[in-house]
């Protein structure tokens, strides 16, 4: 039972990650209501990514700069999934 509950909040929160990603590839008006839910996103989410997002340095292609924090959380709930689902 409780195994069951960790496995849904795991995948839960995955879903959440690819949300916030998802909204960050769209510019947002700060005053609008999908600026709110990516605020809601990145409370529940930067707990977990702004560890990540400071000891792994962005990828670099030109001027561009590709934060791998996400894929990187996404791989650590698999495998977690993985030992304990």
């Amino acid at each position: 039972m409780i195994l069951s509950l960790i496995c849904l909040l795991l995948q839960i929160y995955m879903v959440v990650i690819f949300g916030r990603v998802l909204l960050s590839w769209f510019p947002l008006d700060p005053s609008g209501p999908m600026a709110t839910v990516g605020g809601f996103l990145h409370l529940l989410t930067d707990p977990v990514m702004k560890p990540v997002q400071r000891s792994l340095p962005p990828v670099r292609f030109g001027g561009f700069a590709l934060d791998l924090s996400a894929i990187v959380v996404i791989v650590a709930i698999v495998f977690l999934q993985r030992l304990i689902c």
